[in-house]
C-alpha cells in the first residue's frame, strides 16, 4: 500500500533531512521530485498543481530557508499538507456506525463493492464483540444484474455471522422497500444493502439509485471505489457524486501493485474522507483509513501506531506478557524464538510489516529477499518443531547427530539448522541490549 510514493517521498526525506542550508534552487528541485513523484502515481495535473504551490506558501510564510534546520523544516510542511490532502482528522479513531442505521453501498462491478459490504459488517460485529455487546446486522442486495450477486452475499453473510434476507421482490426500488420493511420489524441495529453496479456509470443505474435513496433515506451512503482505476476512480466519484450522492468512500484494491494516486487525490478533488482501504481479500482485510498514519508511511516514517493496533488485535496478552518477561530476562531460548516468529506470522506478511516499520517502508527491498524471509520463518518454525523440548531450552547440546535427526525430521539441511542458529545468536545480542536498556522505564512499558 502506497510503496511506490513511500520510495519516491521518502528518497526525498533523506536527501533534505538536516541540511545545514537550503536554497530556493534545491528546494525547487526538490519540488520537482515530488511533482514527478505525483503524476507517475496518476495523481490528475491540476491537482499535483494544488498541491505543490501549499507547499510553497507554506515554505514562504514559515521563511524555511533562514530557518536552523531548513530541511527537516521541509519535511514537516510536506507531512502536514499530505495530511491535508489525504483527509486531515476528519474521522476520529475506531469510527463505528450510528444505531439503528441503513447502510447503502455505491458502487461499481469490478470494484469489490459486495466483498467490501461484508467486511464492513464484520467489522461492525467485531467491534461490538470488542466492547462485549451484541450487535444485530442484517445483509442483503438488490443487485438483480450481476449473475450470482445475490447467492454470492449470502454465502458472505454466513461467513461474517450476520443474517442474510432474499426479498421475493425482482424490481430493485420494491425489493430494497421490503428489505428494510423486514430489518424494521425484526429491529436489526444494522442494515447492509448492496446495490446494482455496473462496468460505467450510466443513467438508468443511477435514477434506479436515486429512486432506492430516496425510498429508504440511508444513514449512510457509502462509494467503493477501485484505486487500482487511478484517475478513472476520480471521475466515477464525480459522476456518483452528482447522481446520487455518498458521505464516505473506501478504496479496495491497496495491497495491489497501486501507486496511490487514487487515494492521494480522492479527499482533495471530492472534499469526501475515506473511511476504509481494502488490503486484501479475506474478510478482516479493511483497515480504518488515517490520513496522518498514511502521510508519515508515505513519507518513509513508518506506522508504529497502527502496528501495536494489529498486535492487540492478533496477539493475545498473555503471549506479549511472556514475549517481554523472556526477552527482560536478557535471556532467549529457541522456544521464545520459535513463539516470536509465530508472533510475526500472526501479524501478517513481511511486506505488510515492513510498512509500519520506520525507514522500511521505503526501503528497496526486492520481493525476492521477502518472499525468502517469509519461507525461512516458516523453516525456522518446522525446525524448532522437530527439536526435543531439552534441545529448545539448551541449543549448545546440539551436535551433529542431533541436527541430523532434526533436519530429517523438518524436511530440511543441516545447512538450514546452521542458519537458524545464527539468526538466533543475532538476536541474544538484541535481547542483551534490551535487557541493559529495560532498566529505565522511560524507553519500555
Amino acid at each position: 500500500m502506497f510503496n511506490f510514493l513511500t520510495q519516491s517521498f521518502s528518497s526525498l526525506v533523506t536527501t533534505i533531512t538536516g541540511k545545514g542550508h537550503l536554497t530556493e534552487k534545491n528546494m525547487q528541485e526538490a519540488l520537482d521530485r515530488v511533482r514527478d513523484a505525483l503524476i507517475q502515481a496518476d495523481v490528475p495535473l491540476r491537482l499535483v498543481d494544488a498541491f505543490i504551490e501549499e507547499i510553497k506558501t507554506q515554505a514562504v510564510g514559515k521563511k524555511i530557508l533562514n530557518s536552523l534546520k531548513p530541511g527537516d523544516q521541509l519535511v514537516k510542511i510536506v507531512h502536514d499538507t499530505l495530511k491535508q490532502f489525504l483527509g486531515g482528522q476528519h474521522i476520529t479513531p475506531n469510527f463505528a456506525f450510528q444505531l439503528p442505521a441503513t447502510v447503502m453501498v455505491l458502487g461499481l462491478q469490478g470494484s469489490g463493492k459486495t466483498t467490501t459490504l461484508a467486511k464492513m459488517a464484520h467489522y461492525a460485529l467485531k467491534q461490538a464483540r470488542e466492547r462485549n455487546k451484541k450487535r444485530s446486522v442484517l445483509m442483503a442486495s438488490v443487485d438483480f444484474y450481476r449473475p450470482a450477486a445475490v447467492d454470492q452475499l449470502s454465502i458472505l453473510a454466513e461467513q461474517v455471522g450476520a443474517t442474510f434476507y432474499r426479498s421475493p421482490e425482482k424490481d430493485p426500488v420494491k425489493a430494497a422497500n421490503d428489505i428494510q420493511a423486514y430489518a424494521q420489524a425484526h429491529q436489526f441495529e444494522l442494515l447492509f444493502l448492496d446495490t446494482a453496479g455496473r462496468l460505467h456509470v450510466d443513467g438508468q443505474m443511477l435514477e434506479e439509485l436515486r429512486r432506492i435513496d430516496t425510498n429508504l433515506q440511508p444513514c449512510y451512503k457509502i462509494l467503493v471505489l477501485d484505486a487500482m482505476t487511478g484517475q478513472e476512480s476520480i471521475r466515477v466519484a464525480e459522476a456518483f457524486e452528482q447522481g446520487v450522492g455518498y458521505q464516505y468512500a473506501v478504496l479496495t484494491k491497496m495491497d495491489s501493485d497501486t501507486r496511490g494516486g487514487a487515494a492521494f487525490s480522492f479527499r482533495y478533488a471530492q472534499k469526501k474522507p475515506i473511511l476504509f482501504v481494502g488490503t486484501g481479500e479475506k474478510i478482516d482485510n479493511l483497515e480504518q483509513f488515517h490520513a496522518d498514519r498514511v502521510a508519515g508511511t508515505i513519507l518513509g516514517m513508518g506506522d508504529v501506531v497502527s502496528l501495536a493496533e494489529r498486535a492487540q488485535e492478533h496477539i493475545k496478552q498473555s503471549d506479549q506478557d511472556a514475549m517481554y518477561a523472556a526477552f527482560a530476562s536478557g535471556r532467549l531460548t529457541l522456544q521464545d524464538f520459535a513463539d516470536q516468529l509465530a508472533m510475526v506470522s500472526r501479524l501478517g506478511s513481511l511486506s505488510q510489516i515492513m510498512r509500519y516499520m520506520p525507514g522500511l517502508g521505503g526501503a528497496n527491498v526486492s520481493q525476492d529477499t521477502i518472499t525468502q524471509g517469509e519461507t525461512d520463518i516458516k523453516r525456522f518454525r518446522a525446525i524448532i518443531g522437530s527439536m526435543t523440548s531439552q534441545e529448545r531450552l539448551q541449543p549448545t547440546i546440539l551436535n551433529a547427530s542431533r541436527k541430523q535427526r532434526i533436519a530429517k525430521g523438518a524436511g530440511v539441511g543441516v545447512t538450514d539448522i546452521n542458519r537458524l542458529l545464527e539468526r538466533f545468536e543475532q538476536s541474544q545480542q538484541y535481547v542483551k541490549l534490551f535487557k541493559k536498556f529495560s532498566r529505565d522505564n522511560r524507553f519500555f512499558r
